[in-house]
């Protein structure tokens, strides 16, 4: 009974302190949030006030970044953007410095969105991005950008293996030796996929194609470049491509004779015994996008890959002067095939092994896709039939 009692004080103790603690609190109000997976509005930029940054690593003469150049000046077109006064351009930018040092410039002038053309840069940028949320910053071939928890990073590329492995059914059509050569400039995987798609894409014409493979070890050096397209033509190599900034390989084919692919612009006229097509990237169809999301207040996908059904990728106008019977007719039809999906470049039966030693082994039929998760290419497998020279 006192252990009743002693509960029923201590209850109501208890109540008169809730009371009391509940008259004296004044309510907090909540403070709003945004819904879970919603992102801060964008403001839209009228196009006559955008200002654009490119960084490239090379000289604005150079195929490649003159490729980025023209492709950029396309799209401001169509957009009513005025290239000359709108957009800055930081050439020659040969290391990590040099970028940090361009990128804190043009934002000091005003970019709103930098482009930048070389995968290198990425650090840079993403460092510059953590501090400035409102410019978008974008790579070009980029591999961090999904990764990064930074919101405005993006990476781009196009599946220009598509282009190399139409490419390489043209080299391996009019080849006579059976004998490829390509000038690689470094052993990364966006240029071991770029040359295995060629070699694959001769392969499916000619069984018993081989090709050679000889590396400068730089992006652009036209001295290397040279010396390595003359190497592969001393060792019977008849047709000759290549990956690199300069167009010195295709050069180096002209004065020896030989046929060459070349690559970011069309070289028939500074090679027209030797240039039958040229792989190129259309840089225009992603900058397009991007500056129309600029202008909109739309995000940019912070993965971008276009595709040949889009003209992200592409042969540039053939020679037809010197091309074989029938080559155009074959890659045009093999062209539908993979806009359509009833191709794929990397479809076994096909063997390699990479640089550790792992093997791959597709069976056939059986496909290779490319990560999406970045806008780099992933095969890096030195597939059977391609030589490599010391």
């Amino acid at each position: 009974m006192k252990q009743r009692i002693l509960a029923l004080l201590l209850a109501g103790l208890m109540a008169l302190c809730l009371a009391a603690c509940g008259a004296a609190a004044d309510p907090q109000p909540q403070e709003e949030t945004e819904p879970a997976g919603e992102t801060a509005e964008i403001t839209p930029i009228p196009a006559g006030e955008v200002k654009i940054g490119l960084l490239l690593d090379g000289s604005e003469a150079y195929p490649y970044d003159d490729n980025h150049i023209q492709g950029l000046r396309a799209a401001c077109e169509a957009l009513g953007i005025d290239y000359d006064t709108q957009v800055e351009v930081r050439a020659d930018l040969a290391d990590g410095n040099a970028c940090a040092g361009a990128v804190s410039d043009l934002l000091d002038d005003g970019c709103q969105i930098l482009f930048a053309a070389a995968g290198d840069f990425e650090p840079a940028l993403a460092q510059a991005a953590g501090d400035r949320p409102d410019v978008w910053f974008c790579t070009a071939i980029g591999s961090q950008s999904g990764t990064d928890g930074l919101d405005n990073t993006c990476a781009y590329y196009a599946r220009v293996s598509q282009a190399r492995y139409l490419a390489g059914m043209a080299a391996g059509l009019q080849s006579k030796t059976g004998k490829l050569g390509y000038v690689a400039a470094l052993p990364f995987p966006e240029v071991i996929s770029g040359y295995t798609a060629y070699y694959l894409g001769a392969r499916s014409v000619n069984p018993n194609v081989t090709m050679l493979v000889r590396y400068t070890n730089q992006w652009a050096d036209e001295t290397a470049e040279t010396a390595a397209a003359q190497a592969l033509i001393d060792q019977g190599c008849d047709v000759i491509s290549h990956h690199t900034d300069t167009a010195a390989p295709v050069d180096t084919a002209q004065r020896n004779g030989v046929f060459a692919v070349g690559y970011n612009r069309d070289l028939r006229e500074e090679a027209p015994d030797a240039a039958l097509t040229s792989v190129q990237i259309d840089w225009g169809v992603y900058y397009q996008y991007a500056l129309e999301c600029l202008v909109n207040g739309e995000a940019i996908d912070q993965v971008w890959l276009g595709d040949w059904a889009q003209g992200a990728c592409r042969l540039t106008d053939w020679n037809e002067a010197i091309l074989a019977d029938g080559v155009k007719e074959a890659v045009e039809a093999a062209a539908g095939e993979l806009s359509d999906g009833s191709r794929q470049v990397f479809t076994g039966p096909l063997h390699g092994t990479d640089a550790d030693g792992n093997e791959l082994t597709l069976a056939p039929g059986e496909v290779f896709s490319e990560e999406e998760d970045t806008a780099a290419p992933t095969f890096d497998y030195l597939v059977d039939g391609i030589i490599v020279l010391s």
